[in-house]
This record gives C-alpha cells, structure tokens and sequence, in this order.
C-alpha cells in the first residue's frame, strides 16, 4: 500500500510536467509583422533567412539557451528606443543598451552563431507586465517552446512565463508573422 501511494505521489508530480512538455504555441492565421520589424528583415539576413543547422539534443541545446539568456542579459542596459519618424526601431543593441527587441534580436544572433538552427528560433510578441507590449525569444525543441525573457534570467517553457502570447514569427517562413492568442488573456482577443 505504502509503494501505491508512493507512485501515485510522484505521478501527481509528473502528470502537470508531462502535459507542459513538448508543448508548442498554438498558431493560426497568418498577421501582418510588428512595426519595425521588415526594416530589422532587410538589415539583419539572419533574422529573416534560413542558416542550416543540426538541432542540439534537448540538454545541450537547454544549456546553451540558459548561457546566452544570461550572457545577453548581463551585458545590456535596459534602454528605450529613441523617437523616431519610422515608428519603433528594431535593431541590435546600440553601445551596450537597447529595448526588449533589441535583447531578443541578440540573442536570436547569437544562438544562431552559436550553431542553433535558425528554424527553431522567432520572436514573439506578448503582454508583459503593466500590460504593456513586450517582445521575447522563443526557441523550439524537442521538449517544448522556451522563452528566452529579458526581464528573467530564466529560461522558461512559454506556458510558465504567465505572458499571453498574440504573435509569433513563424518559424518556417521566416519573413511572416502568426497569431497565437495563447496565455492567461489570450480570451479577451479572440
């Protein structure tokens, strides 16, 4: 009796993780890109354009999300974008400061540089805190979509952030946008 309780312990453990596990955001209809984002496209050929790569087995490829989450955290300065007449400017960070895209376009680039393939990467666009737009990294492996935060140093499978997520670069089409209307809000816009 006591060994049946004991399993039926860790399998109330493991139930809610396994259901988490392997999980992707959700994906519909097709939406235009953040303003800002098709000059970042022409810019950056990385952003938009496929870089051929093996993926990482889920440890490896965890660990090295983790040490470029930390990495790029560490060495930017949280800094708004400055007005501009082109709207919201997305670029990598300028002299060690930049705004949340610009974290999450460095960490696209570096992971990328890093050897991890460009078509498990795309930037997602969520409500963050104070229920204002916020742009984070999502990489996809086997185990699950993993948001890559700026405001966190931890990387996080997306249903564990609390953001709701509205759209996402799609991760094949590399130029084009989804959206995902997934997280705790995501009811209050479909």
């Amino acid at each position: 009796m006591k060994r049946l309780l004991s399993l039926a312990v860790i399998l109330s453990f493991l139930v809610p993780f396994q259901a988490v596990a392997g999980s992707s955001l959700p994906v519909m209809r097709s939406i235009g890109a953040p303003v800002g984002f098709a000059a970042a496209c022409a810019k950056y050929k990385w952003l938009c354009g496929r870089v051929a790569a093996q993926q990482p087995h889920d440890a490896a490829g965890i660990a090295l999300l983790q040490k470029v989450n930390r990495a790029v955290n560490g060495r930017i300065i949280p800094a708004e974008d400055r007005p501009s007449s082109h709207g919201d400017v997305w670029s990598l960070p300028v002299a060690g400061r930049g705004d949340c895209e610009d974290y999450a376009l460095q960490k696209m680039k570096d992971l990328i540089d890093a050897g991890f393939p460009s078509n498990r990467l795309a930037l997602s666009v969520v409500i963050g805190p104070h229920d204002q737009n916020h742009v984070v990294l999502i990489a996809r492996t086997d185990g699950g979509d993993y948001v890559l935060d700026n405001l966190s140093s931890a990387v996080r499978l997306w249903r564990m952030t609390g953001y709701t997520f509205l759209a996402t670069q799609d991760f094949q089409s590399r130029t084009g946008w989804r959206v995902t209307l997934a997280g705790p809000r995501a009811g209050e816009f479909s």
